[in-house]
Parts: C-alpha cells; sequence; structure tokens
C-alpha cells in the first residue's frame, strides 16, 4: 500500500526523514522534492560499465539551464531524505512529464534504509529550460511486510551530492 499525505507527515522523524521540509509540498500520497542547482554531465563518450568515467559539473544560475535532447543530465534533489521500515519511490511531477521532460531513466525505487539525496537522471525529448528549486519528483512510500534488511551498500548509502554510476565497482569484485 501506498502512504497518504497526512501518514506521510505523521512518520516524519520516525519512518521518514526529509530535510529541509515544508507542508507546502506535501500531496494527498506523495511528497514534491525540487531540483538542487547543479547537474554533472558525462564529458568522455563512449561511457565504459567497467571503468569510472569522466564527468563534469553545471551550475543552474537563475536564469536557467537549457536542457538539450539526447543527452543525459545527472541532478540530484535539494532534499536529503531518509527512510525506514518502507519502501521510497521516486516519479516525475506530471507538470514536468507534460513538458517531455523524464526525471529517471530507472532508478525510481528506492531501498529501505536508504539516506541521501536522490540523484535524478535527467532527459528530454525536447530543449527545455530548468530553473533551481523546481518541483520535479515526488517521493512516495510504500509499505513492505516479512523481515527487513536495510540497504548498505557502499556505493550510493549517505551521499553528499550527485552520483555518477559506480558499476564498475562490482567489476572489481
Amino acid at each position: 500500500m501506498i502512504l497518504t499525505g497526512p501518514e506521510n507527515k505523521k512518520r516524519l522523524g520516525t519512518d521518514i526523514k526529509i530535510e529541509p521540509y515544508s507542508e507546502d509540498f506535501l500531496n494527498p500520497n506523495s511528497y514534491n522534492l525540487r531540483l538542487h542547482n547543479e547537474l554533472v554531465v558525462y564529458t568522455n563518450p563512449p561511457l565504459d560499465m567497467k571503468q569510472p568515467n569522466p564527468t563534469e559539473k553545471i551550475i543552474i544560475d537563475d536564469n536557467g539551464y537549457l536542457l538539450e535532447p539526447g543527452r543525459l543530465y545527472l541532478g540530484r534533489t535539494l532534499e536529503y531524505t531518509e527512510t525506514y521500515n518502507l519502501v521510497p519511490m521516486l516519479e516525475g511531477r506530471s507538470s514536468i512529464g507534460r513538458l517531455g521532460m523524464f526525471v529517471h531513466v530507472t532508478a525510481g525505487f528506492g531501498d529501505v534504509g536508504f539516506c541521501g539525496f536522490w540523484t535524478l537522471e535527467i532527459s528530454t525529448i525536447h530543449p527545455i529550460r530548468i530553473y533551481p528549486g523546481v518541483g520535479i519528483c515526488q517521493i512516495f512510500y510504500h509499505t513492505i511486510e516479512g523481515a527487513i534488511k536495510e540497504y548498505d551498500s557502499g556505493k550510493y548509502q549517505k551521499n553528499k551530492g550527485i552520483q555518477p554510476s559506480l558499476l564498475y565497482r562490482e567489476f572489481q569484485k
């Protein structure tokens, strides 16, 4: 089952942590997360799964930044989240989708115990100007059944910012 907005609010400080939090972003069954002012792009295609791929940082100023189709932009949420005893999930807001912008390619599914900023895998079908602080996606929570083993991966847990792919670490085992 998906938690309602009031239940999300009730569980703040126990099963759910969102910082900063504002009731203005609480929805009937989700919470809107905002776009930070940083993006990361890969700089040296083709990308190699077995290697760290070089990136560069882009800062989105108050005039916005123009995203181009055919390019992957890694962004992140302004909000830091922690989730316990629930499964967090992330989806783009319908208003964003109606502009032809996607906020994740495959990583909308979170793990019980995830703590950190959400890295967004942003792509677009049209050129579109984006702005920092816009409500770009929504987080919602599923209840779970059974024994819980919390997420404890060293790859993305408790990240400090945008995380490019760390898949290459799996090849080093």
